[in-house]
């Protein structure tokens, strides 16, 4: 199982405001891999670095074996990496269909409607809804729409920010059951999202933030049995 994803010693700035102070960690391919923290520990500020949105002071990034620091973020998915923004960011305005269409203007036109109908199968409430205006969808529509979007760029890594956030639990259950069927189906994962105990459940490795640097590493199981990550994240 190589490596697909090598961040090392990311300082990132915002002004004067040191966001992350020395971030190192890896991904190996075929893993699920989460970042847990408190808000504010720099969880986001790692995706967008590593997404190409954010340029870090120092350190690098290097996925598929290439340091990817000065590539720019539209050309990120060509390259195989996907992200799901926090807050999701689909097109409020646009179609279901519409969409999941934007998600794949790096693919070549006849392998479009293949992957729509793939984003489909993983997700029939889209195919239900394909017509309809995405910005009329309930918040867990929405999260799946986001997903699938990103998906339709066959990513080999797809990033995710906070997938369960504002979401009942039930459907924080059903986003993570398919986060762990993409992963199955061969999708590596890293996986941002303050659900640390939903987390830590279905990673095989995580990494704790606190204030911009990384405090904890370990097996999901590791971390989800160390005292200071249960009173720290999971309320005891």
């Amino acid at each position: 199982m190589g490596e697909i994803l090598k961040v090392t010693d990311l300082q990132v700035y915002y002004g004067n405001i040191n966001a992350l102070k020395g971030v190192s960690f890896n991904v190996n391919e075929g893993e699920i891999v989460t970042l847990i923290g408190a808000n504010g520990a720099g969880k986001t500020t790692t995706m967008n670095t590593i997404a190409g949105l954010l340029k870090p002071r120092t350190g690098d990034v290097v996925f598929d074996g290439a340091s990817i620091l000065n590539v720019p973020a539209h050309k990120m998915v060509q390259r195989g990496m996907a992200l799901c923004p926090e807050g999701r960011r689909i097109f409020l305005q646009l179609s279901v269909k519409e969409n999941l269409e934007m998600g794949a203007y790096t693919r070549p036109g006849s392998e479009v409607a293949e992957s729509i109908e793939m984003v489909y199968e993983r997700f029939p409430r889209l195919k239900e809804r394909y017509k309809q205006v995405a910005g009329t969808l309930s918040g867990g529509e929405q999260q799946m729409l986001a997903m699938g979007r990103a998906l339709m760029s066959k990513p080999r890594l797809l990033m995710l920010d906070e997938p369960s956030m504002g979401l009942a639990p039930i459907l924080v259950e059903e986003i993570f059951d398919i986060i762990k069927e993409l992963n199955k189906a061969g999708t590596t994962i890293l996986l941002v999202e303050q659900n640390a105990r939903m987390a830590l459940s279905i990673a095989d490795r995580g990494y704790c933030l606190s204030t911009g640097r990384i405090s904890l590493s370990g097996s999901g199981a590791e971390l989800l049995a160390n005292d200071d990550v249960r009173k720290a994240y999971l309320g005891g």
